[in-house]
């Protein structure tokens, strides 16, 4: 299937690693230009050599922190710098879970999460479009977290902020909908991320392999209580093909949706 994303102008927020990189890809596969923005110009480097690799014609980089409003202005002015418009826009940046309960959260860490779990995706949105009016067709994605609709415990400031983007990106998709810019949310359920992958590494004391994704599964089964239906945690791959979907230009009658990705999960 033509998703329609060949010679599409996207940018990926957060797309130097996780779910961000591998969406990143995904596009870089589907003939895209790419403009990837991250905090770190070694791995953004890295990332953007990786998608020329994979047929993408044009890659752009831009070293932001999407905390900082200012920062993410000037991002997307050096993007408008090259490009015309912006087809579609991804925002896979999230914050670090802490593992604290609620109480023991203090205000900077709660006002942290939100900045860059929900605030960020708003900042790259309000400062891309200009980018996305111009377009013929435009697409915004937001990643928000299946925990945020079944809750486990030590992830309350994360699942906070993430809920907010819902929220958020509802608001956004309604105001949009009359200039044809759509708006949608990719939930995803366990994925083995940077975060988890530390995360199973540290809490089984590294009797658990966190590429073996299936025991990675059962570990957290064992420590939540549940797993996925599918029994195992996702590689960041798996998530690419819904992201891609909400952002191509054969989704047209679909917005302010909000897609489980999760395996048939009922964490807790």
């Amino acid at each position: 299937m033509d998703l329609g994303l060949g010679d599409a102008c996207v940018c990926v927020s957060g797309g130097s690693a996780g779910m961000g990189r591998a969406a990143a890809e995904a596009f870089a596969r589907e003939g895209a230009k790419i403009a990837v923005i991250g905090r770190d110009a070694g791995r953004l480097g890295e990332t953007a050599s990786a998608l020329r690799k994979l047929g993408s014609a044009d890659v752009l980089t831009a070293v932001a922190d999407i905390g900082d409003t200012a920062s993410v202005d000037a991002a997307f002015a050096a993007i408008a710098a090259h490009w015309p418009h912006l087809n579609a826009l991804v925002n896979a940046a999230g914050p670090q879970t802490c593992g604290q309960p609620w109480h023991e959260i203090d205000d900077a860490r709660w006002i942290d999460s939100f900045s860059i779990g929900a605030l960020g995706a708003m900042r790259c949105v309000r400062a891309a479009l200009p980018l996305l009016r111009a377009a013929p067709w435009a697409r915004v994605v937001n990643l928000s977290a299946m925990s945020t609709q079944h809750h486990s415990r030590g992830l309350a400031d994360y699942t906070a902020a993430k809920a907010s983007l819902v929220s958020i990106s509802k608001n956004m998709a309604l105001e949009l909908a009359s200039e044809g810019i759509l708006v949608n949310i990719i939930s995803p359920g366990p994925v083995m991320s940077a975060n988890l992958r530390a995360y199973v590494s540290s809490g089984s004391e590294g009797r658990v392999d966190p590429d073996d994704l299936a025991a990675s599964g059962q570990w957290l089964k064992s420590r939540f209580g549940s797993s996925t239906d599918l029994g195992r945690v996702a590689h960041p791959d798996e998530i690419a093909p819904a992201i891609l979907l909400a952002a191509s230009r054969i989704s047209t009658f679909m917005t302010g949706a909000n897609t489980n990705v999760d395996g048939g999960s009922h964490f807790q």
